[in-house]
């Protein structure tokens, strides 16, 4: 697997994944699992797409469930062959929807796998729906837990400030608690 920063990597086809990841658990690894299966079906490279902070760490100060290194070493397990980390900074944040997608030119996506939740650009003014006029955009259904409750970050963050650390070890897939202090 290779990595870039935003703007470096030219690719003349691919199946890109694009969302925070953070935590990487297991509504991620499904995403990003299904995008490497379509790439390989298409028999192009697969892509993942993420920010160092998370969004919400930079924009919320939420905590962060995954270091950039941590995410890296679990996108590589998944089989992904190209990873670019955008510094989600000042300069990120001033970005256009359109901006976003003339990068996305750049890796002449077959498809687009994101979350049902995806938006990109300045002000979030980026949907799906705009990202679906220019590339075949596809949404990965949410993944729930055994009882019928969302997977997400926000979820799992909460489950770790209540120490339900079982819980929230089953919704990342992995022993989050190895790598974090609590305070």
């Amino acid at each position: 697997m290779k990595i870039f920063k935003n703007g470096e990597l030219t690719l003349s086809q691919s199946v890109v994944t694009i969302g925070a990841f953070d935590g990487i658990h297991i509504g991620h690894q499904s995403l990003i699992t299904k995008a490497v299966s379509r790439a390989q079906e298409l028999n192009v490279p697969s892509v993942v797409y993420t920010f160092d902070p998370p969004p919400r760490a930079y924009f919320q100060k939420q905590m962060i469930l995954t270091t950039v290194e941590e995410k890296i070493s679990i996108i590589k397990q998944l089989g992904v062959d190209y990873v670019i980390i955008a510094s989600f900074d000042e300069h990120y944040i001033s970005r256009s929807a359109e901006d976003f997608l003339n990068e996305l030119c750049f890796l002449f996506p077959k498809e687009v796998w994101v979350g049902s939740n995806f938006q990109f650009g300045k002000g979030k003014k980026g949907t799906i729906e705009h990202l679906s006029i220019q590339f075949q955009t596809f949404t990965h259904p949410l993944i729930k837990c055994s009882k019928g409750e969302p997977v997400s970050s926000t979820r799992i963050r909460n489950l770790i400030s209540k120490e339900e650390k079982q819980l929230a070890n089953d919704l990342l897939g992995r022993n989050l608690f190895e790598t974090i202090q609590l305070s």
